[in-house]
């Protein structure tokens, strides 16, 4: 087992409706007030994932928001993909732009500094372990630090300022409360640069004794980033200091670094706000003005707060322990992190063709699709369906832009991460919901000339119904990944009237098919000539037939067909019986150690990362849905919990979040496009989701316990119900799904064939659920 390999025993103590803090002593008093029933954010603890692999950042930001206000440890690592971990002790800087849980590092934009003479100064400190960091730093403690939505503090030990975080959308306020000194400085660095990035220009202008405006342009996951600013003190600076790099062919020098200067008095306060835009000085000016135009810091955290509070407030739960609650709202919080805005206030924004253009709504960007298409997206057509139009519109505008969908894009890039073409899925699945306002020729255009390129082994797809490992590395996943999205093209091009497209699309989403080996029964490489490519072993990690998994965790990834894979296998008994083989085998440590990205290990499945996420539904699809029930509530306890450490892989942008969620209220989207949800085992008594209409669905289970987790009968709306799902319209039109809870399996309850989800070899699929 992975999950506690950053074993700090630590969890939050609330305190109160907007404030959190984490100390080692304060773990068993419990985190429920009163109110806590009214606001949900007192139990959202944003250090959850900040250690172990779980890559969070705990700083201010509001839901989405294209400012992540939050502290800088100041050095690179793979720990500090957010710029923070858990373990650190030290802090070297506030940036406005971070990363929620992902496996690379860019950003870290904007990153200001307050300290006091004498000062720590990083080129003094170890060079070898700190080697990157730069200008002042400070140690800080846990028992001085706390964070809730949209608001952070801590303590700078070596300096006695308190630093206090909030946000808007396109705007970060910082207040420095500082002592008596004569030489007390805030730092500004618009050059530094951290894990995979590197800045390629910058510039910071000094506008008068309050004012500074400039931009930072860097390289790194993505070639071409651009973060203008402007920043105000509330407090003019007696004089500045600035430090010039030089930039450029021509070698240009420039300030990037600058010092300014104040006289202080105990208790002062200086604060600094700051708007940013992927455009231009005016336009950072525009945000920061139209969303921050004074210093007021209690409004702009009790805006932030009041806003989490709306927003975390529509799906509630009751019952369950008090840190189940706080993984839950936790979880939710998390998920609305990303994607993030990238237009501004005017609308305009930095293109994939670098070109500058203008929506009329929102444009999001931070789109890791990989991931977010399995849970986080269809979450968001729960919890804030208002969004998902624009998310799928910014998806569809950065395909007039760049000629294809996007794969994993962030600041205006196309990175082309991970695999697939994923931004399929959402938008399929938010159109067959009826979701307004996306235009569906317009989807399949884009949808249709994604899929037809010559690219990433399309090419061997579409000629020999696979994607050839002598011709790709990575064969297996990418059929497969591939077939999914086919699959969701033809339910797109059926719903159109595209019969053709349908008929060609449906053929591809059988391409697994060409995968299967009976022999084994695994999904294998084959090379162009039909051959089984050669040094392959089904828990080897380095075979490159598959992405960041193996062919055991692989295999499984057929959502769209859980039917007739279990037919290649010989039918359901068979399938179940590699099921519980997945989840009870021991794995062992393979020969040079765990690759970074496995961990959360049941069995062979690996929670820490998505290939498998849906695979413990998988039972509900095969008339065993009581297994599932069991490692399903095995993963919710044992490898989700409310500590630094809760997260036992990357966040990845909010899918470990939206999992958690869907499992925590007893079902989940296996097959993640068409609004259809596996059932599995809710961990509370009740679950409230709040939807159009002033409608309310809600899950119940009764006789529910640590030891109760089996279902042994459920009603819906009063009305005996023995299904293995449930479908996206049973949610919007509210109601009441009710589970009776036992200490022993009932191996008869949603067992039947008529009791299993759809499947594209089985009955017909339902449409948006109905």
């Amino acid at each position: 087992m992975k999950t506690n390999r950053i074993a700090n025993g630590l969890t939050a103590l609330v305190l109160g409706a907007l404030s959190i803090a984490c100390g080692p002593d304060k773990t068993k008093t419990g985190m429920a007030t009163a109110a806590a029933d009214e606001d949900p954010t007192v139990f959202v603890d944003p250090f959850v994932g900040t250690g172990s692999y779980g890559h969070t950042y705990p700083g201010a930001s509001v839901a989405h928001g294209m400012v992540q206000l939050s502290p800088d440890n100041g050095y690179s690592g793979w720990d500090r993909i957010s710029g923070y971990h858990y373990s650190d002790t030290l802090i070297g800087s506030f940036s406005h732009t971070h990363f929620t849980g992902t496996g690379v590092g860019d950003l870290y934009d904007v990153a200001f500094m307050p300290a006091v003479a004498p000062f720590k100064v990083a080129a003094k400190i170890n060079p070898k372990k700190y080697g990157e960091m730069t200008g002042f730093y400070s140690a800080f403690s846990h028992d001085d630090e706390s964070a809730t939505p949209g608001y952070y503090k801590v303590l700078l030990r070596d300096y006695g300022i308190t630093v206090e975080l909030t946000a808007t959308q396109r705007a970060g306020l910082q207040k420095y409360t500082f002592p008596e000194s004569k030489d007390a400085r805030v730092s500004l660095d618009v050059n530094r640069a951290m894990n995979w990035d590197g800045t390629t220009d910058a510039e910071i202008r000094v506008v008068n004794d309050r004012r500074v405006e400039g931009y930072r342009k860097s390289s790194g996951w993505a070639s071409d980033q651009r973060i203008y600013f402007v920043s105000e003190f509330s407090k003019p600076f007696k004089k500045h200091e600035a430090k010039q790099f030089a930039y450029g062919k021509e070698k240009t020098k420039r300030n990037a670094r600058a010092e300014f200067f104040f006289e202080t008095e105990k208790g002062e306060t200086i604060l600094v706000r700051t708007g940013i835009s992927s455009v231009s000085v005016e336009n950072a000016r525009l945000n920061l003005e139209s969303e921050m135009p004074d210093f007021d810091f209690d409004k702009y955290r009790t805006a932030a707060h009041d806003d989490w509070k709306e927003k975390l407030s529509k799906v509630t739960v009751s019952g369950g322990k008090k840190e189940d609650k706080t993984s839950f709202y936790t979880a939710i919080y998390q998920s609305m992190l990303a994607p993030t805005l990238f237009s501004d206030v005017n609308g305009q924004y930095k293109g994939v063709d670098g070109e500058t253009k203008t929506t009329k709504s929102k444009r999001y960007d931070t789109f890791s699709l990989w991931d977010t298409f399995r849970a986080a997206h269809p979450l968001y057509t729960i919890t804030e369906p208002e969004n998902v139009t624009d998310m799928v519109n910014s998806m569809l505008d950065h395909f007039d832009e760049a000629g294809r969908l996007p794969v994993w894009s962030f600041a205006g890039n196309e990175t082309d991460c991970m695999i697939g073409y994923h931004s399929v899925p959402v938008i399929v699945d938010a159109y067959l919901k009826g979701i307004k306002g996306i235009d569906g020729e317009r989807a399949f255009k884009a949808m249709k000339t994604t899929a037809m390129m010559d690219r990433k082994g399309l090419e061997t797809l579409k000629s020999l119904g696979y994607v050839a490992q002598d011709d790709e590395k990575e064969s297996v996943s990418l059929t497969l990944e591939y077939a999914f999205d086919d699959w969701c093209i033809a339910q797109m091009a059926k719903v159109l009237g595209h019969e053709k497209d349908y008929a060609y699309f449906t053929k591809r989403a059988n391409a697994y098919r060409n995968l299967y080996d009976k022999e084994t029964g695994f999904m294998r490489g084959r090379n162009k000539d039909g051959k089984w490519a050669k040094g392959w072993s089904p828990l080897d990690y380095h075979t490159g037939q598959y992405i960041e998994g193996n062919a055991w965790q692989y295999s499984w990834f057929v959502p769209h067909d859980p039917k007739g894979h279990a037919d290649l296998m010989g039918g359901y008994d068979n399938y179940v019986k590699k099921l519980d083989a997945f989840f009870h085998t021991e794995h062992p440590e393979p020969e040079g150690g765990w690759p970074v990205w496995i961990s959360g290990l049941k069995g062979i499945y690996v929670h820490g990362n998505e290939p498998g996420h849906h695979a413990a539904y998988l039972y509900a699809y095969a008339k065993a849905p009581w297994k599932g029930q069991k490692i399903l509530r095995e993963i919710m306890t044992e490898l989700h919990t409310a500590k630094p450490d809760g997260i036992c892989g990357n966040e990845d942008c909010g899918q470990m979040s939206a999992w958690y969620a869907f499992s925590a209220m007893g079902f989940y989207p296996a097959n993640p496009t068409g609004g259809i949800y596996a059932i599995g085992t809710p961990i509370f008594e009740k679950s409230e989701i709040k939807v159009a209409g002033d409608k309310t669905f809600t899950v119940k289970a009764e006789n529910l316990s640590d030891k109760n987790y089996y279902i042994q009968s459920a009603t819906l709306n009063g009305k005996s119900y023995d299904k293995a799902y449930i479908t996206h319209s049973d949610i919007t039109a509210g109601g009441e799904l009710v589970f009776v809870m036992g200490d022993k399996p009932n191996k008869n309850w949603a067992s039947s064939d008529a009791s299993l989800p759809p499947s594209m070899s089985g009955k017909k699929l339902l449409m948006a659920g109905k």
